[in-house]
């Protein structure tokens, strides 16, 4: 029998994400409401959201999507929806309540913050409350786990799945990378820290005067890179946004993926995706420590203080020794096939699933 979903997006829910690692569970049909169409085998309903503000993206958007109302419980054998305090996830505990028939309802969090200051806020706090009724909150990271049992969650909801990486699409290259470039592919924006990398590209180059830093993404801090790269001398090109593949070519004609992830008032590092796509491709981690990161970058990969030199220090150890890269590059590229490799990590998510329905029956 195929289970049935039914995946409430938020607003600028990012693509090859939670609602693709839905749809690649086994014997699990999905349909999705979206403002763009999803990537995957998902059945699209088109949906607007009404959004007073736009702030508040990463730990639960201010928003509301419309069309919730005119789906119809019977074709669903489960709600699903991201994160505890977005407002989509109280409009999808209504919309279950609302009926006679009632689907299961899933929660998929990344939540790392023992104390979530959004929590406080009304709207916020409703749709958090709200998911003490759900029947599965499925968990990306150890630490959401305990997150929800210190919110005073119970433990026979929640279950713990890692993500996984396509470890087809990104593999190492069938040479490995003879110049010194530096990779940054997340977004351009003060808490992923493009400045930082930036000042320790700066010092590199005081030692390996070719060493050069390709910055992948699109952000805020867009202009920052912008007129680094406009600098012939500094070694930074700026490749913006690109799709899987991109990503996937650029990561294996690099040496050492960095970033330099910061706190904010709500939110620090959960797991971070950008890692283990490096890591898949072969790729050793120089990175700030930040949040729970360590749950993806273990050593000898470079978990660092906030600091330049010491991203700078932790760069060139790479740099410089062709066989110890080799040898990080190689050990991380196995870890990710043994614990994050895509097909296996869904068929686990579906397992979850699996498993609740068995106990519901």
């Amino acid at each position: 029998m195929s289970r049935r979903l039914l995946w409430v997006s938020l607003p600028d829910q990012r693509p090859r994400r939670e609602l693709y690692w839905m749809s690649r569970m086994p014997d699990t049909q999905v349909t999705a409401l979206a403002a763009q169409e999803p990537v995957g085998d998902i059945r699209w309903v088109p949906s607007a959201y009404r959004r007073p503000i736009k702030r508040f993206v990463e730990a639960g958007a201010f928003a509301w999507v419309r069309g919730l109302r005119e789906q119809h419980q019977e074709d669903y054998d489960w709600v699903a929806s991201l994160e505890l305090c977005s407002l989509v996830t109280g409009q999808a505990s209504r919309w279950r309540r609302r009926g006679s028939r009632h689907p299961l309802q899933a929660v998929i969090t990344w939540e790392n913050l023992p104390d979530q200051p959004l929590y406080k806020v009304p709207p916020y706090k409703q749709a958090l409350d709200s998911c003490r009724s759900a029947d599965l909150l499925l968990c990306m990271v150890d630490a959401a786990r305990e997150h929800l049992l210190h919110n005073g969650f119970h433990d026979e909801q929640i279950r713990v799945v890692k993500p996984g990486v396509d470890t087809g699409l990104f593999r190492p290259a069938l040479e490995p990378a003879r110049e010194p470039r530096i990779v940054f592919t997340s977004p351009l924006a003060e808490n992923k820290g493009i400045d930082r990398v930036l000042q320790a590209l700066t010092i590199v180059r005081r030692t390996v005067p070719e060493a050069t830093l390709v910055v992948a993404g699109n952000g805020p801090l867009r202009p920052m890179v912008e007129a680094a790269a406009a600098d012939p001398g500094s070694g930074v090109s700026l490749a913006g946004h690109l799709d899987a593949e991109g990503v996937r070519d650029l990561l294996a004609s690099s040496a050492v993926f960095c970033t330099a992830p910061r706190p904010t008032w709500k939110w620090t590092e959960q797991l971070g995706l950008a890692y283990l796509e490096a890591q898949a491709c072969g790729l050793p981690v120089v990175t700030t420590r930040c949040g729970t990161n360590d749950e993806a970058v273990q050593s000898p990969n470079l978990l660092l203080e906030d600091d330049a030199e010491a991203l700078a220090e932790g760069l060139l150890n790479f740099l410089t020794d062709d066989a110890l890269r080799a040898q990080v590059g190689a050990a991380n590229r196995a870890r990710m096939l043994a614990e994050h490799d895509l097909a296996t990590q869904c068929a686990r998510m579906g397992a979850a699933f699996a498993e609740i329905e068995s106990d519901r029956r």
